[in-house]
């Protein structure tokens, strides 16, 4: 019990906490659980598709697994690459005609709500294989990123939903470019085991809080019901 609540207890505390920063009207609960759901359930698909694309560079380049261009790739396409098409995809697949869609602050809510739902099967598998001292680093590292991935994913993407149409392929370019950048270069750091690196891991968690937090805010003050 101790480790699914480890595992569980950031998830829900990030939830409430982007569910009541909706100032306007409140998403519908079922909505909500349901984007949760398929945010858990592109977990289902991965578990087989990375295992491919990492055995993929191990049989082309066996050489290069363990070397910087290995650790490269498994950060920024094997990891990166997929989990945030698969997160982007469930959010407009479920999201996007949604006609509880209405305003720019639910971008941000949808797409933390499914990064959440990721990140709680994610979570769960790791402190049930890695412990206790794994679950409460992730607390403060894999967790709150996956949910400022959401808040940069959904930013943008309520910014498509809502702007002229020539500029909206621009901003769903950005709405998947952006957290999958962040998401590889986060990964990058942690797999190189580079101190160098290493050294600037954690004034890049905190830009990244910062650099969301702004994001969220403006979206937060600017939220007016669009049709």
């Amino acid at each position: 019990m101790l480790l699914v609540f480890v595992a569980l207890a950031p998830i829900f505390v990030i939830l409430f906490y982007i569910y009541f920063r909706d100032k306007y009207e409140k998403e519908p609960i079922q909505i909500l659980i349901l984007t949760f759901l398929f945010g858990a359930a592109i977990t289902l698909p991965l578990y087989y598709i990375e295992p491919l694309l990492q055995d993929f560079w191990n049989v082309k380049f066996a050489k290069d697994s363990g070397k910087i261009p290995g650790v490269f790739y498994t950060a920024f396409v094997v990891a990166a690459l997929s989990e945030e098409l698969f997160k982007f995809a469930a959010l407009y697949i479920l999201i996007w005609k949604n006609k509880n869609f209405n305003e720019l602050f639910d971008g941000i809510i949808y797409a933390v709500f499914i990064a959440m739902g990721f990140a709680a099967v994610e979570n769960i598998l790791y402190v049930f294989t890695s412990g206790l001292q794994t679950g409460v680093l992730r607390i403060f590292t894999a967790v709150p990123l996956h949910a400022l991935l959401g808040i940069n994913m959904g930013y943008f993407f309520a910014l498509a939903r809502f702007s002229d149409k020539k500029k909206r392929p621009v901003y769903l370019a950005f709405a998947f470019l952006l957290p999958f950048v962040l998401h590889g270069i986060y990964d990058f750091i942690l797999m190189t085991e580079n101190e160098i690196l290493l050294v600037f891991f954690i004034p890049y968690i905190i830009l990244i809080y910062i650099y969301a937090f702004i994001k969220m805010k403006k979206h937060s003050d600017n939220s007016v019901f669009k049709s």
